[in-house]
């Protein structure tokens, strides 16, 4: 809703509205609403995620590190593994079937999904569901772009690393842990939200990580 009174302020028609990803029919409403009010659909992000809690070790790159018994498989609940799956996977598919059911008989569209490259890299410290989520909509994402391209629909996943936002608490906010991170990078600093501007539209069906270098390794 920021956002939306932010362009407002800058002049741009704006509309906003609030839906729960995990509930379809609420979604499927929201973009009736927005074909209704504007005619078309042509861009469509995919972006709402959570955190999956603590994973089985506590500390992050560079800090001690221990086995977290709260993080372990058999700790997990099955309430905390199917939130997770809930938003980060099933509320990415239920995003991307209100979008093509409007796009298909139009024949044009954009769709972008945020994966993580938690979906292919694996780290104790996050729990495990969110990984398993953001590679299930990699793969997800794959099946669309290619379901989907002989509509002239073109499908795209960033897959962030470790970037400074609310999730997971908003942990990545705290200086200390920045710098940790940072320290074990080869950029030498984490990511920051508007690293993101301006990536997503260009090859369908493909996931482009923005992490600083960490996949490639950690260096000196």
């Amino acid at each position: 809703m920021k956002s939306a009174e932010l362009f407002d302020a800058l002049g741009y028609a704006v509309r906003a509205a609030l839906v729960d990803v995990t509930d379809h029919a609420a979604l499927e409403r929201v973009f009736d609403a927005a074909v209704a009010a504007h005619g078309r659909l042509d861009i469509v992000f995919a972006n709402a995620g959570i955190d999956s809690g603590p994973g089985f070790v506590t500390g992050w790159f560079g800090a001690q590190r221990e086995r977290n018994p709260a993080g372990a498989l058999e700790s997990y609940s099955d309430e905390r593994w199917n939130r997770v799956i809930d938003v980060n996977l099933s509320g990415v598919f239920a995003t991307l079937r209100a979008a093509a059911r409007i796009m298909k008989p139009q024949r044009s569209g954009k769709l972008i999904v945020t994966t993580s490259v938690a979906g292919y890299q694996c780290e104790p410290a996050i729990g495990a569901a969110y990984g398993a989520a953001k590679a299930g909509a990699a793969h997800l994402m794959r099946s669309v772009a290619h379901e989907l391209a002989a509509f002239n629909i073109t499908v795209n996943a960033i897959a962030p690393g470790f970037f400074v936002t609310n999730i997971g608490g908003g942990h990545a906010k705290n200086p200390e842990v920045q710098r940790a991170m940072g320290a074990v990078m080869p950029m030498h600093r984490v990511g920051l939200p508007e690293d993101i501007k301006g990536l997503a539209l260009f090859l369908a069906g493909q996931q482009i990580a923005i992490d600083g270098g960490w996949t490639l390794g950690v260096a000196d």
